[in-house]
């Protein structure tokens, strides 16, 4: 190869590089940021094809999408000074590339520790003044709406960040109050329960008692309704025999002491002392009943 064809080589080659040099791409993603000399001068390259000065400028890009940081459990006090462990996480972006370069110097670890430390004070000043009942129950949602908001008053400006969501994973008391607390709570419930079961026997008692007065006053009515029916019965079979008596009194009698001939003679081995010239035997001794 001559000389000539030596050079052009070269000349290609270090032209490749400087061209690869000399050109970026910022994908839709991220966020991108232009030094000078280690100086910013571009803190919001947008997305797409650009050109810098090779081994004079520099391009930092970063992940312009919602990250998570996942924060270490921490102790913090209520308002009755009883301690919790809380677990929690955030959720944030970057909003302002040049402020989160200076503030972090583009190390996305330094950003999620200062974001962390910000949230455990928010936390420890939120906790500070509520009971554990408070944070336990459903003002969680209103006191991670007061955090996010106050996270982002300093967070925006000084480290470029803005904190979308701040959420608490779960609460736990600690290992040497959680035992008491549970058999407090355990001793509590079984308060309650013999209570309900106490006022269940009362409302049986009541119920069983209501039963027997309505089951006692409607033995009462039938019984009453029954006696009334029967005197009706009797009256009318009373006034049957009568009418009877007064249309055929010799045929009455006759049918009568047949009924009292039936009934006393049922039985095979009954024995019966009676005077013959009774007036039972009327009608056995005499056809004519006489």
């Amino acid at each position: 190869m001559s000389a000539r064809a030596l050079i052009s080589v070269i000349a290609a080659f270090l032209l490749i590089i400087i061209t690869a040099n000399s050109l970026y791409i910022v994908q839709e993603f991220e966020r991108g940021v232009l030094l000078h000399l280690g100086r910013v001068t571009n803190a919001d390259i947008e997305p797409g094809l650009h050109a810098k000065i090779p081994m004079v400028q520099e391009v930092r890009k970063f992940d312009g999408r919602v990250l998570t940081l996942d924060a270490r459990a921490e102790r913090f006090l209520t308002v009755e000074k009883k301690s919790i462990m809380v677990d929690s996480f955030a959720k944030w972006r970057i909003i302002n590339v040049g402020t989160y370069y200076t503030a972090t110097n583009g190390n996305e670890a330094r950003a999620e520790r200062l974001l962390e430390q910000r949230i455990n004070e928010g936390l420890r000043n939120q906790f500070a003044q509520r009971s554990l009942q408070e944070v336990v129950s459903g003002e969680r949602d209103q006191l991670m709406q007061h955090l996010t908001l106050a996270l982002n008053e300093f967070t925006q400006d000084s480290l470029g960040i803005e904190v979308v969501d701040v959420r608490v994973k779960r609460i736990d008391l600690p290992d040497e109050v959680s035992g008491p607390v549970f058999s407090r709570m355990s001793a509590e419930r079984e308060r309650e329960a013999r209570e309900h079961r106490s006022k269940g026997k009362e409302q049986a008692e009541i119920i069983r008692a209501d039963a027997d007065r309505q089951r006692t006053i409607i033995e009462a009515e039938a019984y009453r309704d029954a006696e009334l029916l029967r005197g009706e019965g009797d009256a009318r079979a009373a006034a049957i025999y009568a009418a009877a008596f007064n249309k055929d009194a010799e045929f009455y009698s006759f049918m009568r002491s047949l009924s009292a001939y039936r009934k006393t003679f049922s039985g095979k081995q009954d024995i019966l002392l009676v005077d013959p010239d009774s007036e039972f035997f009327r009608y056995l001794k005499d056809s004519k009943g006489k």
